[in-house]
């Protein structure tokens, strides 16, 4: 993972980026009952919504009264059932100028409903507290299952007018060389990023695509494949097609899809380099 610098300007956009980040993941429906004040006057804004029993992969921040973010490179999580866990500090993007940072954390548990969570920084006394909603069935494809054999656009089908493929400026190439059917037709793994870089309020999907295409170049066997969420890159128009196809619930999404057409894995929100590139290397890489 990469070193970011320090300073008052560094420090000053993380705070604005982290805030922005917060009033965008509120606004959009993913903190389901965050945002609970504690005797320590902290927040816990969840990046995530969509949880299922098993294995709960939630992102978070941890806002203190004054918006700034509680930054340790861990965090001790708790739920109310009882599961314990540590947080990692995750840095999202492939340079400072562009990259945010959130807390990751892997929860155990085992049935559906409503449990509240904890975090308490490392080497702090602050402590937010949260809520994630655990439902018997996640709203989107279920790992384990078949990937739905979407025929996502290429460079190819939109006869080389990138504008139509991605809302990346650059163009991300190399992410849209291939379609979800044909990678499936061929029984080749391959990840596949639903996000929109340009029409997020904040940097959240825009260093997810820059991500992708930094772990592709370390998995030649493996594809990458980006696809966009709205109608005609026009939020306007709603989701298209691929995401309904999906039942996506909101974005960014990455799912990992193994030579046999199964899902593997699946990260919501941010993810590093290094979250996405661990989980390539456990569940594709040959």
């Amino acid at each position: 993972m990469s070193r970011e610098p320090h300073g008052r300007d560094y420090d000053r956009e993380v705070r604005i980026g982290a805030l922005a980040l917060a009033a965008f993941l509120l606004a959009a429906g993913w903190a389901f009952g965050s945002l609970k004040p504690t005797s320590s006057s902290a927040s816990l804004v969840t990046g995530t919504s969509d949880y299922g029993p098993g294995n709960v992969r939630v992102s978070f921040l941890i806002l203190k009264a004054s918006g700034e973010p509680a930054y340790r490179p861990t965090a001790q999580v708790k739920a109310a059932d009882g599961a314990s866990a540590t947080a990692v500090l995750e840095t999202v993007g492939t340079s400072p100028e562009t990259s945010i940072r959130l807390y990751v954390v892997h929860l155990r548990i085992a049935r559906a409903g409503s449990y509240s969570l904890s975090a308490t920084p490392q080497g702090t006394n602050v402590t937010a507290v949260g809520s994630v909603d655990v439902k018997e069935h996640s709203a989107t494809p279920a790992i384990g299952s078949r990937a739905p054999a979407s025929n996502t656009p290429t460079i190819a089908s939109a006869h080389g007018k990138l504008s139509v493929l991605t809302t990346r400026v650059p163009p991300d190439r190399s992410l849209l060389r291939y379609s979800v059917a044909e990678s499936l037709a061929a029984h080749k793994p391959f990840v596949v990023v639903f996000a929109s870089p340009k029409f997020c309020t904040t940097r959240t999907c825009g260093p997810v695509v820059d991500v992708t295409e930094a772990v592709a170049k370390r998995f030649a066997a493996v594809r990458f494949i980006h696809v966009e969420v709205y109608e005609h890159n026009d939020p306007a128009k709603g989701t298209n097609e691929w995401v309904r196809q999906w039942h996506l619930p909101s974005e960014t999404w990455a799912f990992l899809v193994g030579g046999d057409g199964r899902i593997r894995a699946k990260l919501e929100g941010s993810f590093s380099t290094g979250e996405l590139a661990a989980a390539v290397t456990r569940y594709l890489a040959p």
